[in-house]
């Protein structure tokens, strides 16, 4: 059940959630408008793409796709398993992913659409972090199935269902992570432009620090 959910999760999933809000952000604003944390308008832009083709689009929005992929099936092969458990490599994932968002900003500052691809790689590596757990999906890259979780829960409650509060509460913090991460990214990419990705990364690295000294702790 969901009410077996630790509290590092929910305080992890906030954060998660803020980064991706974040480079999701500067994404929409600068990276030719372009998502990079979810791949359903991508996964478009590139259908109707065909209709009239440019080798540097397609090649684009298709490097995009695929590297998401690569992100997520890196966390795949350091994390062995999709349920969260504490003293799983969520360091090293992190620390991968604070790597990817430095490596888009170097491409980036230096002008080349590269970086897309590692920002695209870091929030697939973000989203495979943590998939299920005790029948709990959980995404920090985009809030769509949130939204629709929450719509089904509320639509259960007015069949007369208890609400299931700690379920609740982690989607809130999901979805309260992951505007404020686009509103923080959104100010700060008006100030620092792509250096503003180094919030991000520095996050990562930070959060792969507390994890590792919480891990030894309560080890």
């Amino acid at each position: 059940m969901i009410s077996h959910l630790p509290k590092w999760v929910e305080i992890g999933a906030f954060f998660l959630a803020l980064i991706a809000g974040f480079v999701n952000a500067i994404g929409l604003l600068s990276f030719e408008h372009q998502s990079v944390s979810h791949l359903s308008g991508t996964a478009t832009l590139l259908g109707t793409g065909f209709l009239n083709p440019s080798f540097q689009n397609l090649f684009h929005l298709l490097g995009v796709l695929l590297s998401f992929i690569f992100g997520a099936s890196l966390a795949g092969f350091l994390l062995h398993d999709s349920k969260l458990k504490l003293g799983r490599h969520y360091d090293t994932a992190l620390f991968f992913e604070a790597m990817f968002l430095l490596a888009s900003l170097w491409f980036l500052v230096s002008g080349s659409f590269y970086g897309h691809f590692f920002a695209s790689a870091a929030c697939g590596l973000q989203n495979a972090l943590a998939t299920t757990y005790s029948g709990a999906v959980i995404r920090t890259t985009h809030v769509t199935g949130i939204f629709t979780d929450l719509g089904i829960m509320l639509g259960a409650i007015a069949r007369g269902e208890m609400l299931d509060k700690r379920k609740a509460k982690l989607f809130l913090f999901i979805i309260t992570g992951f505007i404020s991460g686009g509103t923080i990214g959104s100010f700060l990419f008006t100030k620092l432009q792509f250096m503003a990705l180094l919030f991000p990364a520095i996050s990562c690295l930070i959060m792969a620090a507390v994890y590792r000294v919480y891990v030894k702790i309560h080890s």
